[in-house]
């Protein structure tokens, strides 16, 4: 398998969803080509990755997150319900939660975050506000009862999102704080975000759209930044305003059913892609990607991986 590039730069994905059936060669109701998730973990590796949490947005994720996890000790998990998702609690609310804390408890080690969890208004056709927002602060109290960070999602919702964590301090000082995932808000809602203590922001080709996103990540500290894929969603695009920074090119195919093992799949983001997220936020801000990179790298462990991680 090729390697892309030579710098020996290390990364952490703090949030890729490998249990989507993209990697298993499913694309909707369509089996397009055989399953290469090890062809994908294999190239991650060589590019650089070090270790990859894991996205889950629902029990069953949980589940399948876990399983894969289990193979491979640079693999590792969230444990929540995705805002879109929260339906789901519905029908038994302390069953699904105590299943939730179950799924927790038993893995110690495997388990570094509480989520992918908070609030999403651009699809409340999928759950509506009330419900989204009962659940993302009931899921508050798995970070303070376990002590583990959380991973956030927020999308047009910056008033409420903020309010709930507010209001739920104490428990963001239990768990260490937590990470604001694939952010493409406002520099007046980034800054509540960091000026809230212990919170960090992940970026991510959705994170890099636009002019207006660019010039967000252009001053945001660096020292409060994570990368991340959100893979197999969130490459960057030709026509997103990151592009032009990219150096790193991966040899792809547009038709699915065109795959081989040493071509990525045009519009599956996967893992590997971590280093043209590093290049355009490099770009964007004109620093260096090499020192971009430990830094970042440093936050991340930091926030996951440290045994202190309380806010006073």
């Amino acid at each position: 398998m090729r390697r892309y590039f030579g710098m020996a730069l290390k990364y952490i994905d703090i949030g890729a969803n490998l249990t989507d059936p993209m990697f298993q060669g499913r694309y909707g109701d369509s089996q397009k080509h055989t399953a290469d998730l090890d062809v994908v973990l294999a190239r991650a590796w060589q590019q650089g990755l070090q270790k990859i949490i894991i996205t889950a947005g629902c029990l069953k994720d949980v589940d399948e997150a876990l399983e894969l996890a289990g193979k491979d000790e640079r693999l590792f998990t969230t444990v929540g319900t995705h805002p879109t998702r929260c339906g789901e609690f519905l029908p038994d609310p302390e069953g699904y939660y105590n299943q939730l804390r179950s799924k927790i408890e038993e893995n110690p080690g495997k388990v570094l975050a509480i989520g992918e969890c908070g609030l999403d208004y651009d699809r409340l056709h999928f759950c509506d506000a009330e419900t989204q927002r009962l659940y993302f602060e009931k899921q508050l109290s798995l970070a303070g009862e376990f002590g583990l960070p959380l991973f956030l999602h927020m999308r047009n919702a910056a008033a409420d999102f903020m309010s709930i964590l507010e209001r739920n301090r104490d428990k963001l000082r239990q768990c260490g704080g937590g990470v604001v995932h694939s952010f493409t808000g406002t520099l007046e809602e980034a800054q509540s975000i960091l000026g809230f203590g212990g919170l960090y922001i992940g970026l991510n080709g959705c994170s890099l759209k636009t002019a207006e996103n660019a010039e967000v990540v252009r001053h945001l500290p660096n020292d409060r930044i994570m990368l991340e894929t959100d893979c197999p969603w969130c490459g960057i695009r030709p026509s997103h305003a990151g592009h032009k920074h990219v150096a790193t090119r991966f040899p792809t195919v547009k038709k699915k059913e065109k795959w081989t093992a040493d071509t990525l799949i045009d519009g599956r983001c996967e893992p590997c892609q971590i280093s043209q997220v590093l290049e355009a936020i490099a770009g964007i801000k004109e620093e260096p990607k090499e020192k971009l990179a430990e830094l970042y790298y440093q936050n991340t462990l930091d926030l996951f991986f440290s045994k202190s991680k309380k806010i006073e």
